[in-house]
C-alpha cells in the first residue's frame, strides 16, 4: 500500500508521496470504489491544493462522474456539502495541521459517511496501486458551486443570536480557512471580534496553523489578556478543529470542552447517548451519567467515531483531540458549531469560561497529551503493560492501552498519522498522582 494512506484519510508529502499523478488516480479509483454519479470537491489553502485538486477531478471525470467544485473551504463544508446536496460522495484536499510540504485528502460517501480503512479507503489504494483506468465514452461535467449560504444558516441554527450577548472574541485563523467563515457569520452575531492571521495564506507567514503546539498559543493568549475578551479561539488550517482560550488568556485542553459540549447537548435532547475517545474519559464519563445520558467510548478518529456515531445514532461525540461531531451536522465534526454552542452557554449561565472549567479541572486532573518519538512502540506497550497488570483494576485496548486503577487511569496508543507513541494521564481530583505517574510512564516510555 502507497506510504499516503494512512488509517482514516490519505496523507503524505508533496511531492514526494503524494502528487498530481496520484491525485488524478486516486480520482480514478473513487469512481470505481464509490460508483458515484456526482462528487463535491473542495481544497484548503495549501500551495499544492489547486493544482492537486484540478488533477482530481480531471480524474473523476475522465471516469464520468460529475464533479461539484466548491473551491477553498474547509473540510466541513465538504461534509456539509455533499449530504447536503445528496451526492454520492465527496472529497477535501487537505493535511489539515500537518507541515506546509504535507498535503492529503479526506474521502466521504452518500450522506458524508466516511470512508476509511476498514470502509473502502484500502480498495481504493490497492486500485491506485494497479492502475490501468480506461476513461469512458461519456465524460464527467465539472460545475462551480457554492453552497456556502445553505452552510452559514445551518451553523446559525445551534446559537440563536437573540439569545446571545455581546461578547468580545479573539479568532485565531492561523491563515487558513476559518477567516472567510467568521466573516460570513458575523453580521448575524452580536460579537466584537478581535481578528489574528485572519486572511488565507497558503505561505502561512506565521507558520503552519496547528493550536496544539505550545509556541502558537502566545498570540492568542496575549490578544485575549490584551484586548479583555471574553474568549479566545483558534483553528488549524481546515478548521475542523477549534481551540479555546478562557478569559485569562488559558489554553482550555480539550477534553473538558468536551465534558461541556456534552452536558449542553444533554439538556437540549435528554436520555441521549454521547461518543468520546479512549484516552481522557472521567470527566465526561462523570457528566454525561450525572444527566442521564449513555457514554460509549469509540476508537480515536474522525472515520471510526463517525461510524460509531451512525450505529448508535447518537446526538455528539467528543474528542480530546479538538473534534467534535454532531447528529443534525450528518454525524460530522465541525471546527464552528462547538464555539458557537459555548458561547450561547456563556450568554445563558452568566459565568465566564474559566468558571465553567475550573471546577471540571479540579475533580478531573490530567496530563494532557505528551508525545514521544520510539523507535519501537510493541515494546514499550508491552513493557508498560507487565508494569502494571498486576496492580490495575480494568484494562481494555479499545485504542492503544488503556489501564485503570482506583484513583488514576492512563492511554498509550500509536499515532495513526505520525511516528509518535501518545501517552494521556488523569485521576480524580488528585494532580499530584497525575505529575507522579506521568513521570513513572516516561521514564519506562523513554527508556528505549
Amino acid at each position: 500500500m502507497l506510504a499516503c494512506f494512512k488509517a482514516y484519510d490519505i496523507r503524505g508529502r508533496y511531492p514526494e508521496e503524494i502528487n498530481e499523478e496520484l491525485a488524478f488516480k486516486i480520482g480514478c479509483a473513487f469512481a470505481e470504489v464509490v460508483r458515484p454519479s456526482t462528487v463535491v470537491l473542495g481544497r484548503d489553502i495549501r500551495l499544492s491544493s489547486l493544482s492537486l485538486s484540478k488533477a482530481l477531478l480531471e480524474g473523476l471525470a475522465s471516469m464520468g462522474v460529475d464533479v461539484l467544485d466548491i473551491g477553498l473551504c474547509g473540510t466541513e463544508q465538504v461534509y456539509f456539502a455533499t449530504a447536503h446536496l445528496k451526492t454520492e460522495g465527496g472529497i477535501m484536499i487537505t493535511a489539515s495541521h500537518n507541515p506546509a510540504n504535507y498535503n492529503g485528502m479526506k474521502l466521504v460517501r452518500k450522506g458524508a459517511a466516511p470512508i476509511s480503512g476498514d470502509s473502502g479507503l484500502k480498495e481504493i489504494g490497492q486500485l491506485v496501486c494497479k492502475g490501468g483506468f480506461k476513461a469512458v465514452a461519456h465524460r464527467g461535467q465539472i460545475s462551480p458551486t457554492d453552497p456556502t449560504a445553505h452552510y452559514i444558516e445551518h451553523l446559525l441554527s445551534y446559537s440563536s443570536p437573540q439569545d446571545l450577548k455581546p461578547l468580545k472574541i479573539v479568532v485565531k485563523a492561523g491563515n487558513g480557512s476559518a477567516g472567510p467563515i467568521i466573516d460570513l457569520l458575523e453580521p448575524h452575531l452580536p460579537f466584537d471580534f478581535i481578528k489574528l492571521n485572519h486572511t488565507p495564506d497558503g505561505k502561512f507567514p506565521e507558520g503552519v496553523p496547528n493550536p496544539l503546539l505550545t509556541e502558537h498559543r502566545d498570540k492568542t493568549a496575549k490578544a485575549v489578556i490584551d484586548h479583555k475578551a471574553d474568549l479566545g479561539l483558534a483553528w488549524d488550517g481546515d478548521f475542523d478543529r477549534c481551540f479555546f482560550f478562557d478569559e485569562r488568556g488559558r489554553f482550555i485542553e480539550g477534553y473538558y470542552i468536551v465534558g461541556l459540549i456534552a452536558g449542553e447537548m444533554l439538556r437540549r435532547i435528554p436520555n441521549s447517548k454521547i461518543i468520546l475517545d479512549p484516552r481522557l474519559r472521567w470527566n465526561t464519563l462523570d457528566i454525561v451519567t450525572s444527566m442521564g445520558g449513555t457514554p460509549i467510548v469509540s476508537k480515536t478518529g474522525h472515520a471510526f467515531i463517525k461510524e460509531r456515531m451512525r450505529l448508535e445514532d447518537a446526538i455528539y461525540g467528543g474528542e480530546m483531540s479538538a473534534h467534535h461531531y454532531f447528529r443534525d451536522f450528518h454525524y460530522c465534526d465541525s471546527g464552528m458549531i462547538p464555539w458557537l454552542i459555548v458561547t450561547k452557554i456563556l450568554s445563558s449561565s452568566g459565568r465566564t469560561l474559566s468558571e465553567l472549567i475550573d471546577q471540571r479541572e479540579r475533580l478531573f486532573p490530567c496530563s494532557g497529551e505528551i508525545n514521544r518519538e520510539v523507535a519501537n512502540p510493541d515494546m514499550i506497550m508491552q513493557r508498560v503493560r507487565e508494569a502494571f497488570e498486576g496492580e490495575c483494576l480494568g484494562i481494555d485496548y479499545i485504542d492503544g492501552l488503556s489501564m485503570e486503577f482506583k484513583d488514576w487511569r492512563f492511554n498509550l496508543r500509536a499515532s495513526n498519522t505520525e511516528p509518535l507513541m501518545r501517552l494521556n494521564v488523569e485521576s480524580r481530583g488528585l494532580p499530584e498522582l497525575v505529575e507522579e505517574k506521568t513521570a513513572y510512564l516516561l521514564r519506562l516510555i523513554e527508556a528505549g
